[in-house]
């Protein structure tokens, strides 16, 4: 399991991929399997570990050299396992994967529009891909994509209140994609106090900031900037909702499942994987248009806070998302030709703990 170079697994504050790798490696071994995890500063997961980086490289983020220099170490490291599948989450990794004899999964937690979809279709047949959500598959039908697979949260480790306070939460990153600017605008039509919790420290993150939301700070907006921890998930469940204002078509967006989990209601634009995240009159309020999403806010009571958490519990535990790379894998190995020889496990597998992740038939 290759993590990306920025946070570690699990992360202390933003650093939504990380958090998706360590419940992923930590289901897996639940699941029996033996996992060893690539990565960067202290392991915090129940897999083996081995380290790129001594320290996140975070503060670098979005910086081309820490992801090359975590894919040469990672690709040394692999050499050294006997491994039956890598699971890549890094951008960089992947390059690597051509010459790689044991296949490679990749997840593709970003865009896949543009140059980000070119990257991919360039990788060809030498990765196979899974994509977060069908709506993010829609954009780039032609890629290697093997599954999708949801992402998902350890929703015992997040609070329930089914009563909520009067005001607002927008939780996120601080760019225009991300519609914070639309967040305050609606909440102030709809007459409620908004909370902002806002990763803010790129430049263009900074500039955003400064000539969008700054203007429209008052005593009804509240800036708390980026928040993490225990601190984010007390926001988190004592909103009257989440605002999910997305100008672009998010991939997946897992603010939204953390919100569900705390018993919070989504109110959000139909874009990219919202409708496919949210179940508009039971967990949250889907909008067509932003002129909607006011009198959305005023109508959220309607939403049970039970609901949200029970939604979350059957479709986005780390179990079934587990569940669902196992089917990927399954599907990997037998397109690799990795031909089962035993009852226990393919023939060059070695790792699988007693699981028989071919088909039988």
């Amino acid at each position: 399991m290759v993590a990306p170079p920025w946070f570690e697994l699990p992360p202390q504050g933003y650093g939504g991929v990380e958090a998706v790798c360590a419940d992923l490696v930590d289901a897996l071994v639940a699941r029996g399997h033996e996992v060893t995890v690539i990565g960067v500063g202290h392991n915090g997961t129940r897999g083996r570990f081995r380290r790129t980086y001594d320290t996140p490289q975070g503060a670098r983020l979005g910086e081309p050299m820490p992801e090359i220099l975590h894919a040469a170490a990672a690709g040394r490291i692999l050499d050294e396992l006997d491994v039956d599948i890598v699971h890549d989450h890094s951008l960089a990794g992947p390059l690597l994967a051509r010459g790689r004899e044991v296949p490679t999964v990749v997840t593709v937690h970003g865009p896949v529009g543009g140059e980000s979809g070119e990257y991919y279709r360039r990788l060809g047949d030498g990765v196979r891909l899974v994509a977060i959500s069908d709506a993010q598959r829609r954009i780039a039908p032609d890629l290697n994509w093997f599954a999708t697979v949801h992402n998902a949260i350890d929703v015992g480790g997040f609070p329930f209140h089914e009563d909520k306070e009067d005001w607002v939460l927008f939780l996120g990153r601080c760019t225009p994609d991300k519609g914070m600017h639309l967040a305050i605008d609606v909440a102030r039509e709809a007459g409620r106090n908004i909370v902002l919790a806002a990763k803010c420290s790129e430049p263009a993150e900074i500039s955003y900031f400064e000539t969008e939301i700054k203007p429209r700070l008052g005593p009804d907006v509240e800036w708390l900037g980026e928040v993490g921890g225990e601190r984010k998930k007390k926001l988190l469940a004592k909103a009257r909702c989440l605002l999910f204002p997305i100008q672009w078509e998010e991939p997946f967006g897992m603010v939204m499942i953390e919100a569900m989990a705390c018993g919070t209601p989504v109110v959000a634009l139909r874009r990219g994987s919202v409708p496919e995240v949210v179940t508009h009159g039971r967990t949250g309020l889907v909008c067509d248009e932003p002129a909607e999403l006011a009198d959305a806010i005023n109508s959220v009571d309607r939403i049970s806070p039970a609901a949200c958490r029970a939604d979350v519990l059957h479709r986005f535990h780390p179990d079934a998302m587990a569940a669902g790379y196992e089917r990927a894998y399954r599907r990997v190995l037998a397109d690799a030709g990795w031909e089962r020889t035993s009852p226990l496990r393919p023939t060059r597998g070695r790792n699988w703990a007693g699981q028989n992740l071919l088909p039988t038939g």
